[in-house]
């Protein structure tokens, strides 16, 4: 009873809080992680993450993922770099692939890792991992805006926390599936018709 109880407290924007604290505290401890280095946690399923089918959710590890992005994002830097320049980031496409189910109770690794960026996003992937053998993946395309308006450029964002070295090229099928699930811009109209 006092487990469940617990699990119902924690979830998902205290698991994040818990996650960037715990990534500056390893940021301190260990100093920063390359940006082409793949970050990692250790997450537990608990019982706010399951479906009526008792196993992991399938919406449930998009939003777990993104704590595998906050640990990345401050162990590398570039959360305080955002913070100081009033930078933010917006998922503008995601795909998810699953492969076995996570079920209650089980703990399981998220894996964190910047692909690379096009002229207009980054491109990261985040994969549930049990034992070393991976359970889901997605593929997240990111893009950096400025509050006071208009897209951060990369020459921007790399002047402020460094250009990864050997930072791979992003693989084409990689840019074929943004272009292909892209949508029309927020100016552009988007009426939504059936074919």
């Amino acid at each position: 009873m006092r487990r469940w109880l617990l699990s119902e407290l924690v979830n998902v924007i205290w698991r994040t809080l818990l996650v960037m604290w715990s990534a500056r505290r390893r940021l301190r401890r260990e100093g920063h992680l390359s940006p082409s280095e793949v970050g990692r946690i250790r997450v537990t399923t608990l019982p706010t993450d399951l479906d009526v089918l008792r196993h992991m959710n399938n919406g449930r590890y998009l939003s777990l993922f993104d704590l595998g992005r906050w640990d990345l994002l401050v162990r590398t830097g570039m959360a305080e770099a955002m913070k100081r320049n009033d930078w933010y980031a917006v998922v503008s496409a995601e795909t998810v692939t699953f492969r076995k189910s996570l079920e209650l109770w089980q703990r399981f690794d998220i894996e964190s890792r910047l692909l690379g960026h096009d002229d207009k996003a980054i491109y990261l992937e985040h994969r549930a991992v049990v034992n070393g053998e991976i359970y889901a993946r997605a593929i997240i395309r990111a893009r950096m805006l400025k509050r006071a308006g208009g897209t951060l450029s990369h020459q921007e964002l790399f002047a402020a926390v460094g250009r990864p070295e050997g930072l791979p090229d992003v693989a084409s099928w990689v840019h074929e599936w943004a272009v292909a699930s892209a949508l029309p811009p927020t100016r552009a109209e988007a009426p939504s018709l059936w074919e």
